[in-house]
Protein backbone atom coordinates (compact mmCIF):
# COMPACT_ATOMS: atom_id res chain seq x y z
CA UNK A 1 0.00 0.00 0.00
CA UNK A 2 1.30 3.04 -0.80
CA UNK A 3 0.34 7.04 0.02
CA UNK A 4 1.17 9.75 -2.11
CA UNK A 5 -0.16 13.56 -1.72
CA UNK A 6 0.09 16.78 -3.90
CA UNK A 7 -1.09 20.32 -4.31
CA UNK A 8 -2.73 21.80 -7.40
CA UNK A 9 -4.50 25.46 -7.28
CA UNK A 10 -7.63 24.48 -8.61
CA UNK A 11 -9.21 27.59 -8.94
CA UNK A 12 -8.45 30.57 -9.41
CA UNK A 13 -10.71 33.99 -9.40
CA UNK A 14 -10.41 37.60 -10.23
CA UNK A 15 -12.18 39.59 -7.84
CA UNK A 16 -12.69 43.14 -8.61
CA UNK A 17 -12.93 45.47 -6.15
CA UNK A 18 -14.11 49.11 -5.48
CA UNK A 19 -11.45 51.22 -6.07
CA UNK A 20 -10.11 50.10 -9.18
CA UNK A 21 -8.20 47.41 -8.68
CA UNK A 22 -8.77 43.45 -8.34
CA UNK A 23 -7.34 40.93 -6.05
CA UNK A 24 -6.91 37.38 -7.14
CA UNK A 25 -8.18 34.38 -5.15
CA UNK A 26 -6.74 31.24 -5.36
CA UNK A 27 -7.72 28.07 -4.12
CA UNK A 28 -5.58 24.75 -2.88
CA UNK A 29 -6.64 21.58 -2.82
CA UNK A 30 -4.10 18.98 -0.62
CA UNK A 31 -4.99 15.29 -2.33
CA UNK A 32 -4.43 12.65 -0.11
CA UNK A 33 -4.43 9.01 -2.75
CA UNK A 34 -3.97 5.63 -2.16
CA UNK A 35 -2.56 2.99 -4.34
CA UNK A 36 -3.35 5.90 -6.91
CA UNK A 37 -7.28 6.64 -5.61
CA UNK A 38 -7.90 9.72 -4.00
CA UNK A 39 -9.14 9.10 -0.66
CA UNK A 40 -9.15 12.47 0.87
CA UNK A 41 -8.90 16.57 -0.33
CA UNK A 42 -8.44 19.45 1.60
CA UNK A 43 -8.63 23.13 0.51
CA UNK A 44 -6.93 26.36 1.22
CA UNK A 45 -7.53 29.84 0.16
CA UNK A 46 -5.56 32.68 -0.09
CA UNK A 47 -5.82 35.82 -1.77
CA UNK A 48 -3.71 38.31 -3.51
CA UNK A 49 -3.63 42.08 -3.73
CA UNK A 50 -1.49 44.20 -6.63
CA UNK A 51 1.34 44.54 -4.60
CA UNK A 52 1.74 40.64 -3.13
CA UNK A 53 4.65 39.22 -3.60
CA UNK A 54 4.42 36.78 -5.80
CA UNK A 55 7.49 35.02 -5.38
CA UNK A 56 6.00 30.94 -4.03
CA UNK A 57 3.21 31.82 -6.57
CA UNK A 58 2.85 29.04 -9.76
CA UNK A 59 3.53 29.99 -12.91
CA UNK A 60 -0.30 30.16 -13.76
CA UNK A 61 -1.28 32.86 -10.90
CA UNK A 62 1.73 34.74 -11.97
CA UNK A 63 0.29 34.83 -15.29
CA UNK A 64 -3.04 35.94 -14.25
CA UNK A 65 -1.48 38.56 -11.64
CA UNK A 66 0.59 40.02 -14.77
CA UNK A 67 -2.29 40.70 -16.66
CA UNK A 68 -4.44 42.02 -14.18
CA UNK A 69 -2.18 43.94 -11.84
CA UNK A 70 -1.17 46.49 -13.83
CA UNK A 71 0.40 49.76 -12.86
CA UNK A 72 -3.06 51.84 -12.95
CA UNK A 73 -4.34 48.70 -10.59
CA UNK A 74 -1.37 48.98 -8.33
CA UNK A 75 -1.52 53.16 -8.04
CA UNK A 76 -5.01 53.12 -7.14
CA UNK A 77 -4.47 50.12 -4.57
CA UNK A 78 -1.76 52.38 -3.20
CA UNK A 79 -4.01 55.19 -3.01
CA UNK A 80 -6.92 53.19 -0.88
CA UNK A 81 -4.00 52.10 1.34
CA UNK A 82 -3.10 55.58 2.24
CA UNK A 83 -6.73 56.98 2.67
Amino acid sequence: MSYSEEMVNDKIEVLNLDGGYSAIQVRSARILKRDGVEINRNFHRHVLMPDADLTNEDADVVAIASTVFTDEAKAAYAAQETD
